[in-house]
């Protein structure tokens, strides 16, 4: 298999990141070495890491995206090529309920990283340096929300953030860019729509609903579930990442999005009748029984899209999954890793509350 690159990955232990690093490990190419770096709060998880090699190849660390010492330590002693950076505070819930974990990670955090790596890179020689690359992973949360009749949004198009949590990622992005064109670093950003698959943690929406469903537990909806957003199944998105970190152009801001969208509603109905596939009720039965609309969020953005035809035409990405096949292989990861959530259970998640969705 192919090998390339020395990366530093933040948050490769939470959901995201640990896709993508069993991505890399499995389909390549390769990395010459990956140094995952995760401080484990509640979504960050050892165990999203089993079964990626140890050693040299690839290293677990303990500690903050902050830690600037540690963080220039690492790059320096394991002569890092390029950072991905996942980690943040990303449920819209937990945002509404205190802002301050998202501005001292997402805002502060990112910021003390960024300096952290800009400090490193200005020191490298000349082709080790034009090699660098840093790749911020944002949202496409950003922008705010678009009416049902709007164009998907553009690269380039003005923020408008409504929660807490989508403030606190717009800060960051705007470091990150203040950084390339003022300094010439080399930083790219990436929006992507709202992702799914294994190892997400059970307070976002599509697991919580596998989960309530094979628990005969309510399906909870806020308002009259006509939210749409656009869904892309977390492998795909790794992919992309992938192409933009190997080959795309720094500087630049790329989208990744499916374009299968639909609405909250559409989505849970999806899920009840796969599960009714999957694992049939008696006769006149039907999962859809369970749905349960709840008060609304405050501020709850009606719509998500992103245009993502500049990385379909730049670097020949596509998403691989369609929703339905998508749904289907996470509802047998969660069936198979019962164990995986319970662990989490164990460690005090089980909030009861219906509330607990991003949508």
């Amino acid at each position: 298999m192919e090998q390339t690159g020395r990366w530093l990955i933040t948050g490769g232990a939470g959901f995201i990141g640990s896709n993508f690093l069993h991505l890399l490990f499995a389909e390549g190419p390769r990395p010459e070495k990956a140094v995952t770096l995760d401080k484990l709060a509640y979504a960050g998880r050892r165990e999203n890491l089993v079964g990626l090699p140890n050693g040299e190849t690839h290293q677990f660390v303990q500690g903050e995206i902050g830690d600037q010492p540690l963080v220039g330590r690492l790059l320096r002693e394991n002569r890092i090529e390029g950072v991905i950076h996942f980690a943040a505070e990303t449920h819209v819930d937990r945002s509404i309920e205190s802002a301050q974990p998202f501005v001292e990670t997402n805002v502060v955090g990112s910021w003390r990283l960024l300096e952290s790596a800009w400090g490193y890179w200005r020191e490298l020689p000349g082709e080790e340096k034009e090699r660098f690359r840093f790749l911020h992973v944002s949202t496409d949360e950003v922008y705010g929300s678009l009416g049902a009749g709007e164009d998907p949004t553009p690269e380039g198009a003005p923020y408008d953030p409504s929660s807490p949590y989508a403030a606190s990622k717009a800060a960051s992005d705007h470091f990150v860019r203040a950084y390339a064109r003022t300094f010439g670093f080399p930083a790219l950003v990436t929006h992507c729509s709202n992702n799914y698959g294994p190892r997400q943690f059970p307070e976002k929406m599509i697991p919580l609903m596998i989960l309530n469903l094979l628990e005969e537990k309510p399906l909870p909806i806020y308002g009259d579930g006509s939210n749409r957003r656009d869904w892309i199944y977390v492998e795909d998105h790794c992919r992309a990442l992938r192409e933009v970190l190997l080959r795309g152009r720094p500087g630049e801001t790329y989208h990744i999005g499916s374009g299968a969208g639909c609405s909250n509603r559409e989505l849970v109905e999806r899920l009840c009748d796969l599960m009714g596939e999957l694992r049939p009720l008696p006769p006149g039965r039907s999962y859809r029984e369970r749905i349960a609309y709840v008060a609304d969020r405050p501020g709850h953005d009606f719509r998500y899209a992103v245009d993502s035809s500049k990385i379909r035409h730049e670097l020949g990405w596509k998403p691989r999954e369609t929703l339905e096949d998508g749904l289907l292989r996470t509802i047998a990861w969660y069936r198979e890793n019962r164990e995986w959530c319970e662990a989490i259970r164990q460690d005090g998640f089980a909030r009861e509350r219906l509330g607990l969705l991003r949508g």
